[in-house]
């Protein structure tokens, strides 16, 4: 084989490599942008649905596409398009209304004509009361963040969807709110740790359906102690095996 013909080979192989990388960087891309996108839960406002070191696949087709579908989120249109409304009690990635650079996940509470209010705890919508019933307490810091017995609730909203959360303690700022209507084209979002969450009781204010991002739908991955998934000599100590491939209600 002569030299030449050496070169060529050389080039041709690069230029394959070059080829599978590029094409597998848009797949991942392209996947990434309109089917499923990874997300880490960053803070305690989901406890106990959601724990900090859960990771997560979220579908980016639920609610259909805006520009915050995309990466950095450009203004290539205003709305979204091929667009569903969320139920009430869906989980959902969306961007924090002051700053779209954040991401955030809250359950949905309020739909768009929707009267929410927090009247000693308990949640009002549209001047019912939502079923809340004590089931017991939980007694685990990795759960609670707390050192000491945190009471339990289910909520059962008015599509049926039950879920539980947490009382860290009693008459807590966002246990008494004014009413809120939420305006059309928007959703009133609040986290399952009802005393330790910031959402639309606070900063977040009623959030755009432009803003959503998907659905949060599986965790496919979980560590505790503030551990990273790369620091895997902290595996046998810290991963929650139990929390792999569930689903989130």
């Amino acid at each position: 084989m002569s030299v030449a013909d050496k070169s060529q080979k050389k080039s041709g192989g690069l230029g394959e490599t070059v080829s599978v990388i590029v094409q597998a960087l848009l797949l991942a891309l392209v996947i990434r942008t309109f089917l499923f996108q990874p997300f880490s839960i960053p803070s305690g406002s989901m406890r106990p649905t959601l724990l900090e070191g859960d990771y997560l696949f979220v579908t980016k087709w639920a609610y259909g596409f805006s520009r915050y579908s995309f990466p950095f989120s450009p203004p290539i249109f205003s709305g979204r398009i091929w667009g569903s409304a969320p139920e009430r009690g869906d989980v959902v990635v969306f961007k924090y209304p002051p700053d779209p650079s954040l991401d955030y996940i809250k359950r949905v509470i309020g739909l768009p004509g929707d009267h929410i209010q927090m009247r000693e705890g308990q949640l009002y919508i549209n001047g019912t009361a939502v079923p809340r019933e004590k089931i017991g307490e939980i007694n685990n810091p990795d759960i609670t963040e707390m050192n000491r017995p945190v009471d339990v609730y289910r909520e059962t909203l008015p599509n049926g969807v039950a879920y539980e959360t947490l009382d860290l303690s009693p008459n807590s700022i966002g246990d008494n709110t004014r009413e809120f209507v939420v305006p059309e084209g928007h959703y009133f979002m609040m986290g399952d740790n009802r005393d330790n969450s910031t959402d639309s009781r606070f900063t977040v204010g009623f959030v755009p359906e432009a803003n959503l991002v998907g659905r949060a739908n599986i965790i496919f991955f979980s560590i505790a102690g503030g551990a990273s998934p790369l620091e895997i000599w902290r595996w046998p100590g810290e991963i929650r095996l139990s929390r792999f491939l569930t689903w989130v209600d």
